[in-house]
């Protein structure tokens, strides 16, 4: 689980576009054995070289991350699966 993942559900929350328990969440990703992936300068780097189909900046250094490590990146935005054949669709 990405950190950038609950930064950015932590700014949507400060906002009040997304209600939502975040301890709750946290200790449930941690419990079912998820682990954290930190934001690395490695990642970072990467988002230089993804094309600009997308300006979401937490998009991009999740789509940095998955093609970085590789991991698989799991979403329901089907623009996102231009960048990389690690892109899942849900």
């Amino acid at each position: 689980m990405s950190s950038a993942s609950i930064w950015e559900a932590t700014i949507k929350k400060r906002l009040g576009k997304l209600d939502v328990d975040l301890s709750l969440i946290t200790t449930s990703l941690e419990k079912e054995g998820f682990l954290e992936l930190p934001v690395r300068i490695s990642h970072t780097l990467q988002t230089l070289e993804l094309p600009e189909i997308h300006r979401d900046p937490f998009d991009r250094i999740l789509i940095a991350q998955a093609i970085s490590e590789p991991l698989r990146f799991v979403t329901a935005d089907c623009t996102l699966q231009k960048y990389s054949e690690l892109i899942e669709l849900i």
